[in-house]
């Protein structure tokens, strides 16, 4: 069990790496038409390549080679001709009252909400960033909201849909089915089912691609365990188990359990709470949020072990690269605070501590990199706080039970899922 106790020295020894080893698109879809307006939430079925996949100044030859920035095609202001037309607006999906709240940025104002099918945990931009989907968790549904209009149209049937994600190549929406211990890869614009991959481990639900978009680490939060998959979803290559290593600074996870939350449903013998997975600007190292052990641990993209654990604050969660991609931003949810980590060095430069107090969780960097949305998780409320200089600008009220806010429009050439993940 991890201690604060625990020697430098034997840190280092147990970071070697635990391993165990483990369709084309239809014809054109037409998403169903916003509630309430002429205009329809679409995408093309059959995806355009992305206009580069190896982002500039990246190697071709393996997942973890080092790219000279693979956020580089989604700095400040870089939108599409699909996203310059997307209404600018923050979606905050309401665990408890199973709605949406829509925000409008420039007056910190709700513009509208709308009801959704049971327990909407995220709003995540499609591929082809034409559909934004609310994943109705319980309700086994998706939600497409048309973002031009910012309006919902009709919900898709799908089986438990925690979180969602896409192949780089825009062939298969990668459903995150953590009650049910698949991950499902679907049509991207019908939800059909194409294959389920089942997955050792509980909890699934994050992840991120290597540089070369070949390759994806997922986090199974319940278990404890990252799982390395490869892009096409058809096996689990390798199975990291994160328990078998000590941290100093941990949550004991009896007393974790003893709370109540999500880690009441730790697999027993589990100590390691992955959450959040995203890729280091250079492509060289997964950077992975861990409520329990509160930081992240460092995982080499290339070989898939664990090279050290960098604390941050209690239950670390959500990761957001800034729009030059010269930092990290971690939220702490558990410690009310954000901490400001260097991309290039992977240390922590500065935290940002809520005012009064407040559980930061799930959210995104605005298209100028000027402000950082998050969710208020536990306190009913979102927080928008200044990049610049850390300082909490507004604390907007909302629904009970925020999670997985998505800021839209976002610049990038395509989306990998989540609440923004461009390349």
């Amino acid at each position: 069990m991890p201690g604060s106790g625990r020697a430098a020295a034997a840190l280092a020894a147990l970071l070697a790496p635990v391993l165990v080893a483990g369709c084309s698109a239809g014809p054109r879809e037409t998403g169903p038409r916003a509630a309430g307006s002429g205009s329809t939430a679409t995408a093309s079925a059959t995806p355009t390549p992305a206009p580069s996949v190896l982002p500039a100044g990246s190697s071709s030859g393996s997942g973890g080679a080092q790219a000279a920035n693979v956020y580089g095609q989604a700095g400040a202001g870089m939108l599409t001709a699909v996203t310059r037309a997307a209404k600018p607006l923050v979606y905050v999906p309401d665990t408890m009252s199973n709605r949406v709240d829509v925000i409008d940025p420039s007056t910190y104002k709700i513009v509208r909400s709308f009801p959704v099918p049971a327990l909407p945990q995220h709003v995540v931009p499609s591929w082809d960033l034409k559909v934004l989907w609310v994943n109705d968790n319980q309700g086994n549904a998706l939600t497409p909201i048309d973002p031009v209009t910012g309006r919902p149209g009709r919900s898709v049937p799908v089986d438990d849909p925690y979180n969602l994600y896409f192949s780089p190549d825009g062939r298969h929406a990668i459903v995150m089915a953590e009650a049910r211990e698949h991950i499902d890869f679907r049509d991207p614009h019908t939800m059909k089912l194409q294959h389920s991959l089942k997955v050792p481990c509980h909890g699934v639900n994050h992840a991120d691609f290597t540089a070369d978009l070949s390759t994806f680490l997922v986090s199974c939060e319940y278990s404890g365990k990252l799982l390395v998959v490869p892009a096409d979803g058809s096996r689990v290559g390798k199975v990291v188990d994160l328990n078998r290593i000590a941290t100093a600074g941990a949550t004991d996870p009896m007393t974790a359990m003893h709370h109540g939350g999500p880690a009441s449903m730790l697999e027993h013998g589990a100590s390691a709470m992955p959450q959040d997975v995203r890729l280091s600007p250079d492509g060289r190292t997964f950077v992975v949020a861990d409520m329990l052990r509160n930081g992240l641990w460092l995982v080499d993209a290339r070989t898939f072990a664990v090279t050290r654990f960098l604390h941050t604050g209690k239950g670390a969660h959500g990761i957001y690269p800034s729009r030059d991609a010269s930092v990290l931003y971690v939220s702490n949810r558990d410690a009310g605070t954000v901490s400001v980590v260097d991309a290039a060095t992977l240390t922590v430069r500065t935290t940002w501590r809520i005012p009064g107090g407040g559980s930061p969780d799930m959210g995104g960097v605005t298209l100028d990199g000027s402000r950082l949305w998050l969710s208020g998780r536990n306190h009913g409320e979102v927080y928008v706080i200044a990049t610049a200089t850390g300082r909490l600008l507004k604390r907007i009220k909302v629904g009970a039970g925020p999670h997985g806010l998505c800021v839209w429009p976002q610049p990038g050439r395509f989306s990998l899922g989540h609440t923004g993940n461009m390349r």
